[in-house]
């Protein structure tokens, strides 16, 4: 076959796998998207749960689709209320009347200290979360206008915090894609310092993430769970935006060094695709096999993060084996400029990483000593780390639901905002209610809404909702109800049948996610380890190496995890971690962290095989230093952009995640993992064998005389 015939076929075969991604393109975004199921639960939760069991029988109660805002008026300088300030505040509660179910508000309660006004107003929530939104705005609204001189007026409670989260994420999508495309652009001009080439790579990167999304919108419901969008497509993006172009990092560098070798550029790109398609491969897999662990949480969000990222993954890969290769081989060597590779031209990557790797060459137990002494350090940065966060410290910037809320804790029982619900029979309100009062942490309890089978007794605790204080009481609280002779209400549908009174209500629910975390950790954890170990078994052939390389990413995972707490801490001022973070880091970290080290083992391998362990590692390092660096550093910069969105949440997922990817890329990839196998030579593949032939593939072995020299 001629050199034009193969290239002409080439260039069909790249034209056509192009209109092919182009077709499935349009077909993901003409899919019908169904309905989206209701949540679980207001959390998330099963039914095992009681605060979930509580939600599920209030539907029996004939307010089931009421919560009161909390309207805190107080003066601007402290100062105790004046008789008219009262006056003004009793006429403005009336007029808020046209807000409320039934029409009509309960008068003022005034604090002790007769500084702060409380006015509770029922909200309907039948129409949603919309609805809810669009109420609590025009309700602030109405608040604001002709308000006396000297008062403010902020409203709070359950409506108001589900109003300030939904703006949280309004605009967020546009902004999170925005700052992630000029991130990953700017880092990909610096990367090629081409003017073109950085171009085809963000292109089909971005075209994934948009199909990503799209298809999202559609899986997700159609496997049954509820998708909240803003933090699992939040996520999903930026998880996309940074798999899909470290795969094309990977694939571009090796197509590079296969154009110095091979004259005809559709030969050259399919014996990059050949040298690239397993590491690809096996460091999508564990991605996709790490994020679906996710499926065993307890929290729906969870399980929904687990299905968006794995089909994220899953499309980065497709994009990087086909998509990117067509497009690459339809432009020409022309899209290097200025630095094009011509067939025998100088190798310029690498001279700085094969430098490096003969300095650890050197002195391989030093390197593995002080490596892993600065991972411990940073490990010791987490000792007495703090977790769990309250409502009100959700939010970077405090919004107007927190600020009410903290003016309400300083004059009245700082769970006023979000009573305690507890749930049982008629017959037992009473009873229920006198135990409820004697429990440490509760300010009061009272009879609430009733139906014929079930009743509420609302109890206020002492403490601030999501704190320590807040889940002793809650402890405590169902330990007491729950031993009410005949308290037990008729079992939630599909929980067991209760042993007594339900303690319930969004303070209690934090409480659960809370033990729920805890136990996801527990039982994904291992289960995620033990299935990167077994990819790397099976990539890699032995047992050693991959045994080594996973414990380099635990260490790296506690190290980034002291890191960040102490810039949490000491430099941002947050009050703890919040209690979902440790499980997504620690996933992420794990899936994403070891990809390198495959990136890196995998060629070393394949490099061993001509001129063994130790030189093949070398040219391994020297080979892909530059690029999985240039890699590693745009998937942490891709993460940090989390930050832009003010939930503390998110902000501390990306720092973490950037933090560990930054030590994978830097540390563990370049110095440790190399010194190892300087150390262990062949025995690193134990019990597999490296079976040499000089001749397989003797460029190798030139370049890496060349960069010795």
């Amino acid at each position: 076959m001629s050199f034009f015939t193969r290239v002409a076929r080439g260039r069909l075969a790249a034209w056509l796998t192009v209109a092919i991604a182009i077709v499935v393109g349009a077909a993901v975004f003409g899919m019908p998207q169904p309905d989206n199921p209701q949540p679980v639960s207001a959390t998330g939760l099963s039914v095992q749960w009681q605060s979930t069991q509580v939600q599920r029988l209030q539907d029996q109660l004939p307010s089931n689709e009421v919560q009161p805002a909390i309207v805190v008026v107080s003066r601007g300088d402290s100062a105790a209320l004046s008789e008219d300030d009262r006056a003004a505040v009793a006429t403005r509660s009336e007029e808020l009347g046209r807000f409320a179910v039934g029409g009509q508000v309960s008068p003022p309660q005034i604090s002790p200290d007769g500084t702060v006004a409380l006015v509770a107003v029922p909200l309907s929530t039948a129409g949603g979360q919309d609805e809810v939104v669009e109420t609590v705005t025009e309700l602030r609204a109405a608040l604001a206008a002709d308000l006396p001189d000297g008062l403010t007026a902020e409203v709070t409670g359950s409506p108001a915090f589900t109003a300030d989260l939904s703006s949280v994420f309004d605009g967020a999508d546009v902004t999170l894609l925005a700052v992630t495309a000029a991130v990953v652009a700017l880092l990909l001009l610096i990367t090629y310092r081409s003017p073109f080439l950085w171009i085809v790579p963000l292109v089909v990167v971005a075209a994934t993430e948009q199909i990503t999304l799209r298809a999202v919108d559609t899986i997700v419901p159609a496997v049954g769970i509820n998708l909240q969008q803003g933090q699992v497509t939040g996520i999903a993006s930026v998880l996309v935006f940074g798999a899909a172009t470290d795969y094309a990092l990977l694939l571009i560098a090796r197509y590079r060094e296969e154009l110095r070798r091979e004259e005809n550029r559709f030969a050259a790109m399919r014996a990059a695709l050949r040298r690239t398609a397993e590491p690809i491969l096996a460091s999508g897999g564990t991605v996709v096999l790490g994020v679906l662990t996710l499926l065993l949480s307890e929290q729906e969000t969870n399980r929904a993060l687990a299905v968006a990222c794995a089909t994220g993954v899953v499309f980065a890969m497709l994009s990087a084996l086909f998509v990117l290769p067509a497009v690459l081989v339809l432009f020409g060597r022309g899209l290097f400029w200025p630095f094009v590779p011509r067939v025998g031209g100088p190798v310029r990557e690498g001279r700085l990483w094969g430098r490096l790797g003969t300095a650890v060459e050197r002195r391989p137990v030093v390197v593995a000593v002080l490596a892993t002494m600065l991972l411990g350090g940073l490990a010791l940065g987490g000792l007495g780390i703090r977790t769990g966060l309250s409502e009100t410290e959700q939010f970077r910037a405090e919004p107007e639901a927190v600020v009410g809320a903290q003016t309400l804790a300083g004059a009245f029982p700082a769970g006023s905002t979000q009573p305690v619900a507890v749930i049982t029979t008629p017959t037992a309100v009473r009873a229920v209610t006198d135990v409820a009062t004697t429990v440490p942490g509760v300010a009061s309890a009272r009879p609430g809404d009733a139906s014929d089978t079930v009743a509420q007794v609302d109890v206020v605790l002492d403490a601030e909702p999501g704190t320590t204080a807040s889940d002793r009481a809650i402890e405590a609280l169902r330990a007491a109800v729950a031993a009410v002779p005949d308290s037990a209400p008729p079992a939630a549908a599909g929980a067991d049948a209760p042993s007594g009174a339900l303690v319930g209500g969004s303070v209690a629910a934090t409480y659960d996610s809370d033990e729920a975390n805890d136990r996801d950790l527990r039982l994904i954890l291992p289960i995620i380890l033990l299935l990167v170990g077994a990819v790397l078994v099976l990539l890699l052939r032995g047992l050693l190496a991959p045994v080594l390389l996973v414990l380099t990413v635990i260490a790296s995972f506690f190290a980034s995890l002291g890191a960040a707490w102490l810039l949490f801490d000491h430099v941002l001022g947050f009050p703890a971690l919040d209690s979902g973070v440790l499980l997504l880091a620690f996933v992420f970290l794990v899936a994403l962290g070891v990809d390198y080290n495959i990136f890196l083992v995998t060629r070393a391998r394949e490099d061993a095989r001509t001129v063994g362990t130790r030189d093949g590692m070398l040219s391994a390092l020297r080979v892909t230093g530059g690029v999985i660096t240039s890699a590693g550093v745009l998937l942490a910069a891709v993460f940090a952009v989390l930050g832009v969105l003010p939930l503390i949440t998110l902000t501390q997922i990306g720092i973490i995640v950037c933090i560990g990817v930054l030590l994978d890329t830097l540390l563990v990839r370049t110095v440790l993992v190399p010194a190892l196998a300087f150390l262990l030579g062949d025995r690193f593949w134990w019990p597999g064998r490296i079976t040499r032939d000089p001749a397989a593939d003797t460029p190798v072995s030139r370049e890496l005389v060349a960069a010795r020299d």
